[in-house]
C-alpha cells in the first residue's frame, strides 16, 4: 500500500486504490482515496524518467 497525507484527518494514512498519473510539466504523482475517511488523496513524486 502507499502512503500519503490526508488533508482532512490531518494525517499519514493508507491510500486505497493507488494509481499512477502523470502531471504537467512530466512529473508523476500517486492518487487514490483514504482508508479511514474516504477522502481523495494525492502524493507528489519525482519526475519521470
Amino acid at each position: 500500500m502507499t502512503e500519503g497525507y490526508c488533508v482532512k484527518c490531518r494525517e499519514k494514512r493508507e491510500m486505497n486504490g493507488a494509481k499512477e498519473v502523470d502531471m504537467k510539466g512530466g512529473r508523476r504523482a500517486m492518487q487514490g482515496i483514504c482508508s479511514v475517511c474516504g477522502t481523495k488523496m494525492f502524493k507528489i513524486l519525482g519526475k519521470a524518467q
